[in-house]
């Protein structure tokens, strides 16, 4: 055995006795191990925390110093060195280290939960706010901090003081966004508002018409919820469809340069990960779009390359919310490929398609009920209801994608969403909330 794998064994052995919660030995160990390794990171941070318990903070300081020097950017030294400056009152000292371990491990919600307490000390409750949340969502992601279970006695009250402070600042902070219009309005033409934001913060169930409609993002209640809209709600159609054959030559274009279409769902470098969303029944499948809005950012190379679709765009009332929505694009369907059943984010929008390309044997599905495409036809569906589309032809499908209000919200609901859902997506930008 080489002397590095003799240390990594003592290392292991008094890691086994820490775990063990037989503190006695593996402190011993850990200081058997520093003597011949003085720059173990491991050590000098358990022997750390074992001074902190005995209240010797300058002595565990030091140590952690010693760890830092050793590996400045190590996640454990970093987050010990936050709660210890923290307790020595050197709160900006311990936000840096807190905000260093965090960027270098943002999936490690601890240190997130103790940078918020920092920015809690400091006063800085606008930004503790999202950072509380950030550790919380990280957490809970990861299956942590679900309940008594998977939280560890240690850390428990800082956990529910968290939850406190973000449910309290949560809720605040956006029922606050619709004050002015309340005042404008009266409290009624927000009501369904306000209860779509009581349901998204937990404080009421949402109650949905039936199982297969599953919001991810956003559900606002009492609205009607047919899978398929009638046309007769969308004025705007006869002149969209008017434009068809203009915008499917654009299409075709760009179509056949073969440039400036990317996958749907992102590029996703594991294939296998696909499989729960698309299958091919002709070899790979492929959900591929041309991208006007993308998230509400306008695609300014693309609609230069179609001028008159990206018009059209223009003058169609879709729902524009930043960094949001619209998504407008030419969906394209290879053949052979299904897109698996799925549910949308939120019901406040729908999506409508306009077909372009249609060979037989398409079709949408949303919660059971099928139809197709009609050439030059707009319609608008739900997509929170469980929905899928395949394209069992030899020829490949297009339709153009877009957004459009549920026209069952009043204009006051859709100033409101917009103001609320813009709000929402800032506060979670700055938790820097993991992707679900």
């Amino acid at each position: 055995m080489t002397a590095i794998d003799a240390l990594a064994a003592r290392r292991d052995a008094a890691r086994a006795f820490a775990a063990q919660g037989r503190l006695a030995e593996a402190e011993r160990a850990f200081g058997e191990l520093l003597r011949d390794a003085p720059a173990d990171v491991d050590a000098l941070n358990f022997l750390a925390l074992c001074a902190h318990g005995r209240r010797r903070l300058d002595e565990a300081l030091d140590l952690l110093a010693r760890a830092q020097a050793a590996q400045p950017d190590d996640i454990a030294t970093l987050t010990n060195l936050g709660v210890m400056l923290r307790e020595r009152g050197r709160l900006d000292e311990a936000a840096a280290a807190l905000r260093r371990a965090v960027r270098h491990a943002p999936d490690f919600a601890l240190a997130r939960l103790r940078l918020a307490e920092v920015l809690e000390a400091l006063g800085r409750h606008d930004d503790a706010l999202p950072t509380y949340y950030g550790a919380i969502t990280t957490a809970q992601q990861r299956g942590q901090w679900l309940g008594d279970s998977s939280t560890p006695a240690a850390v428990r009250p800082f956990v529910l003081h968290a939850m406190r402070v973000v449910a309290a600042g949560r809720r605040a902070l956006f029922f606050a966004l619709l004050d002015p219009l309340r005042e404008r309005h009266g409290g009624a033409a927000l009501a369904r508002v306000e209860k779509a934001l009581a349901i998204h913060l937990g404080d009421l169930p949402a109650t949905y018409p039936e199982s297969a409609q599953r919001p991810k993002f956003l559900y606002f209640p009492d609205l009607p919820a047919p899978r398929f809209f009638d046309r007769a709600l969308f004025p705007w159609y006869d002149a969209l469809e008017a434009q068809a054959e203009t915008i499917r030559a654009e299409m075709l274009a760009v179509l056949a340069a073969d440039s400036g279409f990317e996958p749907f769902l992102g590029h996703v470098e594991d294939r296998r990960q696909l499989g729960g969303l698309l299958r091919g029944e002709r070899g790979e499948p492929a959900w591929n779009a041309f991208f006007f809005h993308r998230h509400g950012v306008r695609d300014e190379a693309n609609a230069r390359r179609c001028p008159r679709t990206a018009a059209a765009l223009d003058a169609a009332p879709l729902c524009r919310i930043r960094a949001h929505a619209p998504e407008a694009c030419f969906s394209v369907l290879t053949p052979g490929s299904h897109i698996l059943p799925h549910h949308g984010v939120t019901n406040t929008r729908v999506v409508t398609h306009l077909a372009l390309v249609v060979p037989e044997d398409c079709a949408l599905v949303v919660a059971g009920e099928a139809r197709g495409w009609t050439e030059g036809r707009c319609f608008s569906f739900d997509d929170t209801w469980e929905h899928e589309a395949w394209n069992r032809s030899a020829e490949t499908r297009v339709v153009m994608l877009m957004d459009a209000w549920n026209p069952y919200l009043t204009e006051i609901e859709c100033v409101a969403l917009t103001s609320l859902i813009e709000a929402i997506g800032d506060f979670n930008r700055a938790a820097e909330t993991p992707a679900a």
